[in-house]
């Protein structure tokens, strides 16, 4: 699994870091996402795909 987001399109909701804190984060002045980690653990799959499905920007995609 690779994680991509589009910073261009991220609106801060913040959806994505209380899906799964391990793999998002929030930058401080603004609230747009931060990747922390592209290539998640395979236990971490189902967090961050919840998290691309609550994202209100459809600004993160997954490529498996």
């Amino acid at each position: 699994m690779k994680v991509v987001v589009d910073e261009e399109k991220c609106v801060a909701a913040g959806q994505c870091v209380a899906a799964a804190a391990d793999v998002f984060d929030q930058r401080e002045d603004d609230g747009i996402v931060v990747l922390l980690n592209e290539n998640p653990p395979a236990d971490s799959a189902d967090d961050v795909r919840n998290a691309a499905a609550v994202c209100p920007a459809l600004a993160i995609r997954i490529e498996e």
